[in-house]
């Protein structure tokens, strides 16, 4: 049996992204962690010169925690549509330019997917995946993985969420993610979103609520 290490008190989440902070926070709250960001705390932004997801959260993990001396908390996560041979991939956010304005990464994706006939839903199929990483100054690291599986839509609907959330359709629904509300997208007992599914895994491992 694989033992892991238990994460209390304050953890940094190694990113920049106000979204993904929100989230984390609300999925750290009933476990009463302290979550405070690279963002925040004005930490650089590593290199992310990995060749897969939990690769470069491992990168960003490890930089945060090393910078902060408190554990590091990073998520890499991307959209991988299957029409386009799993692009966008690890350069989801690339695709989104520096100012991470992902409008016209979503209106790319829908050119790109029109330019290979992807019109029926078989052809639309697409998966969100997510990889957390957490990592602790002294160099150990737990990780974990969530995938959804879904259809990419044929314009952006809703404002919810971030991302490429518009145009992802997870299976089972007919809404997309940004017509969710975060409670659904990161249910209790049934965790919808990729990255509710890696912290799901995190949870039991990791984290224990307080009495």
């Amino acid at each position: 049996m694989t033992s892991h290490r238990l994460l209390t008190g304050k953890v940094v989440l190694a990113t920049h992204n106000k979204g993904k902070l929100v989230e984390m926070r609300e999925l750290m709250e009933p476990y009463g962690i302290e979550v405070t960001s690279a963002g925040e705390l004005d930490l650089p932004e590593p290199d992310e010169s990995g060749y897969m997801f939990s690769e470069n959260a491992a990168i960003k993990a490890h930089a945060a925690a090393k910078a902060s001396g408190l554990p590091a908390l990073a998520d890499d996560s991307g959209i991988c549509v299957h029409a386009l041979d799993c692009a966008p991939g690890l350069f989801s956010a690339n695709w989104a330019g520096p100012g991470k304005d992902f409008k016209p990464a979503m209106a790319r994706v829908l050119a790109e997917m029109a330019k290979r006939g992807a019109v029926t839903a078989e052809q639309r199929r697409a998966h969100f995946v997510s990889a957390l990483v957490i990592a602790w100054p002294d160099g150990h690291e737990e990780l974990f993985e969530g995938r959804v599986f879904g259809t990419i839509v044929e314009a952006p609907r809703g404002t919810g969420g971030f991302g490429y959330n518009p145009i992802f359709q997870p299976d089972g629904y007919d809404v997309t993610f940004a017509e969710m509300s975060s409670t659904v997208k990161s249910g209790k007992d049934d965790a919808l979103s990729h990255r509710a599914r890696a912290f799901k895994e995190l949870a039991a491992a990791c984290l224990r609520k307080p009495n």
